[in-house]
């Protein structure tokens, strides 16, 4: 007797009949499963590659690494976020190496803790491809413990860098001015704040002289390129600032550190007033503005008392004719 391809022949002469054709039948039978296993061990392995497909679609992946000698098991989503060839043979000292050193300290500081509790972690982390692209994955994981002792970490990554960059675009709308590309209000207040906590460092404000008559003269698009302007030079002076801000109309605010002395944000309020005296070439046409400059100490009292006598300086110094300075508490002279 033949079976089908696939099948085991068996020589049934001599059996009863009623013998023979209970073992076709058991063979029928064992047949009939092993094709049922043989399909839905296809199915399985195509509902496998679909989802190992649309997770790397997805840019995510699956990993682990066992604990007791380290080796990884990375599905193709995770070959893919960094950049590494589908089936390389994997390493974890040379993963980690794709890891920027503030990036790797955080994964490292999660992963130990994670381990020693037993736990898990999630982490936001950027890496740098194998091609040398920049990109942010998050990194969930999971330990699994045997007897109370740690053996294995297993989880997803997933590519978050669009996240992450949209998420830093907003920061920036929050906190950007979007006519100078300085720091705006709100970040001024907020660092004025910190400052005045620490009761340490120094606030000058300064007002463009004669920017009114820029718009009324040449235009709002005239008075708009002023201010870039102004803001380009102001930035330029002030590198080493804390912050550098316009916080409305034609006013800009420089926060300076507590390690700033005084006489030296008077040589910087020269500097300023000197710099933003010089003409500006706008659309063709030569500008002129001045600037006049407030200077006040962080310390007694918050944001408001600061920007106070910041302000009150400020006001001194238009009051002596402009294009001047004038510090808070300190005796008028002229700059």
């Amino acid at each position: 007797m033949r079976l089908p391809q696939g099948g085991v022949a068996y020589r049934m002469t001599g059996l009863p009949t009623h013998a023979a054709a209970a073992a076709s039948a058991t063979l029928r039978s064992a047949e009939a499963q092993l094709r049922l296993i043989r399909r839905d061990a296809e199915r399985l392995a195509e509902r496998q590659r679909s989802f190992d497909q649309a997770a790397a679609a997805a840019g995510i992946g699956l990993w682990e690494c066992r604990l007791h000698d380290e080796a990884l098991d990375w599905s193709s989503g995770v070959y893919d976020l960094f950049g590494i060839p589908r089936g390389t043979a994997l390493s974890r000292g040379r993963t980690l190496e794709h890891y920027p050193a503030a990036s790797r300290r955080a994964l490292e500081a999660a992963r130990t803790r994670a381990i020693a509790e037993r736990t898990g972690f999630r982490l936001d982390a950027e890496i740098r491809t194998a091609a040398g692209q920049l990109r942010w994955i998050r990194l969930t994981a999971t330990v699994e413990a045997r007897a109370g002792v740690a053996v294995r970490l297993f989880g997803i990554k997933q590519d978050v860098t669009e996240e992450r960059l949209a998420a830093e675009a907003a920061r920036r709308r929050a906190e950007v001015d979007g006519m100078t590309g300085l720091a705006n209000r709100m970040c001024f207040e907020d660092r004025l704040a910190a400052l005045c906590r620490a009761g340490a460092g120094l606030l000058v404000l300064v007002d463009l002289d004669g920017f009114k008559a820029v718009n009324d003269g040449f235009g709002h698009a005239a008075g708009d390129a002023c201010l870039r302007e102004a803001a380009r030079r102001l930035a330029g002076l002030c590198r080493r600032a804390d912050l550098v801000a316009r916080i409305g109309g034609d006013e800009f605010a420089i926060l300076l550190g507590g390690d700033c002395a005084a006489d030296a944000a008077e040589a910087l309020a020269a500097r300023i007033v000197g710099a933003v005296g010089r003409p500006m070439q706008v659309g063709g046409v030569t500008i002129r503005v001045g600037a006049s400059v407030g200077i006040a100490a962080l310390v007694g009292g918050g944001p408001a008392d600061a920007f106070a006598r910041a302000d009150a300086a400020l006001y001194a110094a238009k009051r002596a004719g402009r294009n001047t300075f004038r510090t808070h508490g300190a005796p008028i002279r002229l700059a």
